[in-house]
Order: C-alpha cells, then sequence, then structure tokens
C-alpha cells in the first residue's frame, strides 16, 4: 500500500497525522490498519464525545455490555472496561509504529472522567488508575490544562506517565502547561524515572477560537473588526508555537533535563476540523506546519488534506510577530481576550461533561435492557 502524497509531505515536513477518533469498528474492520498504511496516521486520540458517538452506533459493543450486565457491572464499571479495552487495541495496532519512532508517535489517548475536571486529586488518581488498567508504553492519560489539572499534570508526569494535555486556549495557559510538564520531570528525575520514556504533547484547540472570536466580531461589525475574522485560531496556534521554540529549544530549564534523556513537550493542534464553511476545510493544517508538532484530525478533515489539501513547507516558524500583531489588533477592535479564553475552557469542560453525562445514560439502558 502507498500513502497518500499531501499526507506525506505533512509528515515529511515534521507534523505527526493523527486521527481524533476511535471506535471499536474501526479496530474490528481493519479500518484503522488501513489508514497507518494509507494515510500517514501515526496516533490516536479519544474524548468523551467520542466515545459517546461511538457506543451509540450499531451493535459493535452489545456482547460485552450483556456480559458485564449478567456479572453486575455498575455503569462507570462498564464504561471504563469497554473503554480501556478499545483504547488498549488501538495501542496494539499502533506497537509498530511506537518502535519505530522510537516511542514518539504510535500514540493513543485516553482522557479521565470530565467530571473531575476540578479535581486535583482525584484526576491523579484516575491516571494512575488508567495507565495501570491499559498497561501499554504507548498510552497517553488525558488530563484538562484546567488550574486543578496543572497540578495533577506535574504529580503524573513524576510518577513516570506520559501525559496528553487537553483543553488549552490561551498561550498563557500553555506556558503553565509547559511549566507543570517540566516540574513533573524534575520530580521524575529525582525518583529515579528513566526521562526518555516519558513523552507529553500539549493539545492547543484552534478552531474554537474561531468560532467565539469570530461571533464577536460581527456583533461589533465595523469593517475593521469583519476584515479579521478567521485569522484569531491560526495566530494563537503559532504564538503557542514560538512560546514552545522558547521553552524547549532555547531555554536552560529544560536544557538540564534533556541531558537526561528528556523530551520535548510537543505542540499538538486539536480542534482542527473547519466549522465555518467560508473558509479552506484544510485551513488548521496547511497553515499549522511546523517541526515536532501534531495535527489531531477528524476523518474527514484527514480526506480533505489527502483530497486537496497544499502543503508548502513550514507555515509557522518565524510568524509569531505578525500574530501578536493580528491579537493587538482584535484587543484594538473590543476583544475582550482574556474573557474569550475563560469561556472556551468553561465551555471546553462543560461539552465533555455533558457528552459523559450522555455516554452513562446510554450505557445505563444498554445494561438494562440486557438484564
Amino acid at each position: 500500500m502507498t500513502q497518500n502524497q499531501n499526507l506525506a509531505a505533512l509528515s515529511a515536513a515534521g507534523v505527526s497525522v493523527w486521527l481524533d477518533d476511535l471506535s471499536r469498528e474501526r479496530l474490528q474492520t481493519g479500518n484503522l490498519q488501513e489508514l497507518i498504511d494509507t494515510k500517514s496516521v501515526v496516533g490516536v486520540t479519544t474524548n468523551p464525545s467520542i466515545f459517546q458517538a461511538a457506543l451509540s452506533k450499531g451493535d459493535a459493543y452489545d456482547k460485552q455490555i450483556r456480559e458485564l450486565a449478567e456479572r453486575g457491572a455498575d455503569v462507570d464499571a462498564t464504561i471504563r472496561t469497554v473503554t480501556t479495552d478499545d483504547v488498549r487495541n488501538a495501542c496494539d495496532v499502533f506497537a509498530k509504529v511506537y518502535e519505530q519512532s522510537g516511542g514518539v508517535d504510535g500514540r493513543v489517548s485516553i482522557e479521565v472522567d470530565p467530571r473531575l475536571a476540578h479535581d486535583t486529586d482525584k484526576t491523579i488518581l484516575q491516571a494512575i488508575e488508567l495507565w495501570k488498567i491499559v498497561d501499554r508504553p504507548n498510552l497517553l492519560i488525558k488530563i484538562p490544562a484546567t488550574e486543578a489539572g496543572l497540578p495533577a499534570i506535574t504529580a503524573v508526569i513524576a510518577e513516570g506517565i506520559s501525559v496528553n494535555v487537553t483543553l488549552i486556549f490561551s498561550v498563557e495557559r500553555h506556558r503553565a502547561v509547559m511549566d507543570a510538564y517540566l516540574a513533573g520531570l524534575e520530580k521524575a528525575k529525582e525518583a529515579g524515572h528513566d526521562l526518555s520514556r516519558i513523552h507529553s504533547v500539549a493539545s492547543f484547540f484552534v478552531s474554537r477560537v474561531d468560532t467565539e472570536i469570530d461571533k464577536r466580531l460581527e456583533d461589533i461589525g465595523t469593517d475593521e473588526a469583519l476584515a479579521l475574522r478567521g485569522k484569531a485560531g491560526v495566530a494563537n496556534a503559532r504564538l503557542a508555537y514560538a512560546a514552545y521554540e522558547e521553552v524547549f529549544l532555547g531555554g536552560d530549564r529544560f536544557a538540564a533535563l534533556s541531558s537526561s534523556g528528556a523530551r520535548v513537550q510537543r505542540p499538538l493542534w486539536a480542534s482542527t476540523g473547519v466549522k465555518n464553511p467560508d473558509y479552506s476545510d484544510t485551513l488548521y493544517v496547511t497553515e499549522l506546519v511546523a517541526p515536532n508538532t501534531v495535527n489531531t484530525m477528524p476523518e474527514k478533515t484527514i480526506d480533505a488534506v489527502a483530497d486537496h489539501g497544499v502543503v508548502t513547507g513550514d507555515t509557522v516558524t518565524g510568524r509569531g510577530a505578525e500574530s501578536q500583531e493580528v491579537f493587538d489588533s482584535l484587543s484594538a477592535v473590543g476583544i475582550d481576550l482574556t474573557d474569550v479564553f475563560l469561556v472556551l475552557e468553561n465551555e471546553g469542560v462543560e461539552k465533555f461533561e455533558k457528552s459523559w453525562h450522555e455516554l452513562l445514560e446510554a450505557t445505563q439502558g444498554q445494561l438494562d435492557d440486557k438484564k
């Protein structure tokens, strides 16, 4: 099988292509392996919304849920078993990619219960529990970048566990996440962990920034405001990459850890499916090409890039100043950026909580039907 040229060019430019989806059907039909073989996919991310969608479609989970119901499993235990089984099996599918990439890729992410987003201690305990249940070296535990999540990130990294930090919207919070990662590495080093085996990505959400800011620009309605639509998401991510370079490519703190085998925390572009039909459906891929990054895409976006994505090399490095100009212009027309990022973080947690509750309700219904 040959790889799609556009996606292969993206990979060659330093962007790891990860699929933002997982289901038992993908695993059972060989679809996931096919994406590895033909679309340069080298990782998978999941979230509560993805599992809610997977369990609500088809009958792939019926047999297992029936068996769990017969054993008297409650709804939380059922979801934990079903989702960790899928993630473990996906980790096995990516085992070869994991080995060939020296542990950088071949990664599969699973998220802690979103109801714990504001509870540091319970997040830490569940992260450790999920790590033990899945029991695969190419797992990433997803922890949200909330105020309560930051110390949890440090504590979990300190245990030698690899982490995907999710729901990052602002560069300021991204800096706090990088700091939490470095603090975790320092503690892991003290505890004698092999730093080369600890990996992390910082998932920076892109399209949702444009959705929220565009709405506010349209409310303002001036020519200056309307001219800024569709520019904030990419500019924000480029500023995040500049911060990453500062901390990991030029920072003394990381240099001291790097000599002990520590890995950089790669920026990951999340929420890259384009929501506004007026924008190119490959916008958040082709405009965010940079070395040592990840782009996690829904399959629809992967297909769009495969079909007509134009990859012209690095479109991020050295563009921090012009990206800052976009943000200065947004502030000048009246956009309260602090409020934007607060709203986005709160909405992000709420959306995942809602999906989790829907997952609980649907699974409880299936358990009741099968008793």
